[in-house]
């Protein structure tokens, strides 16, 4: 099975390029499935029903989410019913939403999708290591998935590349994201896992981590508590694309993908 990940969706640029590019890539990279983050898809901070609804018919078929999951009040009713929109798993049992999803669209292989905020340097949340346990198990029993796919939605690299070696043989793929510059350091560990500290983001090439840059300079420069803003022009895709064994889970591939208008 080939399966793209796409970096962070921010704002229009990321939308946009999405909406002209997306088909294209699935093609040229037999992409049986495409996940996304996009919890920075509206205007930098979280994610609308109506944004939603734009980047599934753009050919994205499973939405993952992060710390910014709630920033825009219309998600609340759609959490509830959308079950291709999941939302991190280590959090408050007050929060609606899904923690999983399965993409089974060859009506055989079955992908499981799971999502996981970092702990250090974010809002406090419960241990990501030990809600992977047990979702892990119980999901993958419940379902009949061999494939995991894990979107871990952390700050610090150590914690991201930690996660992928305690992982490492009991899911396919452990792939990082929320710093939005992707790194160089895609590999298959020991045991069948592939990993990325960060896959990137998706948003315009001139910017801040898909952020103005006149707003932040003037934020980490003159210190004045300027609000955040998307930043607009040309966009980039930063994903990767693995191919998984469906047999056994492992990941046989991975490889990054920075394509810039």
């Amino acid at each position: 099975m080939n399966v793209l990940f796409i970096g962070d969706i921010v704002g229009q640029p990321g939308r946009r390029i999405i909406k002209e590019r997306l088909r294209d890539l699935r093609r040229t990279y037999h992409a049986d499935v495409c996940v996304a983050n996009a919890e920075n898809a509206a205007a930098g901070f979280g994610i609308t029903a109506s944004i939603a609804k734009d980047i599934f018919s753009s050919g994205v078929d499973i939405i993952t989410m992060g710390n910014h999951t709630f920033a825009r009040s219309d998600f609340y009713s759609l959490a509830q019913s959308e079950q291709r929109i999941v939302r991190p798993a280590n959090v408050s049992m007050a929060w609606p939403g899904f923690d999983y999803a399965v993409w089974d669209g060859n009506g055989k292989d079955k992908l499981l999708i799971i999502n996981l905020l970092g702990r250090v340097g974010m809002d406090p949340c419960e241990s990501p290591f030990r809600a992977a346990d047990s979702m892990i198990k119980d999901y993958k029993e419940q379902f009949g998935a061999k494939m995991v796919l894990l979107d871990f939605h952390a700050e610090a690299t150590s914690e991201k590349i930690a996660m992928s070696y305690y992982l490492d043989g009991r899911v396919s793929l452990v792939l990082g994201t929320h710093t939005h510059v992707q790194t160089a350091d895609e590999n298959i560990l020991e045991r069948g896992t592939g990993h990325i500290t960060d896959v990137g983001m998706t948003g315009a090439v001139n910017s801040v981590i898909g952020m103005d840059v006149d707003a932040s300079l003037r934020r980490f420069v003159d210190c004045l508590p300027t609000s955040y803003k998307a930043a607009s022009g040309a966009a980039m895709i930063n994903g990767v694309v693995a191919e998984l064994d469906p047999e056994t889970g492992k990941c046989i591939s991975i490889i990054r993908i920075m394509i810039k208008e």
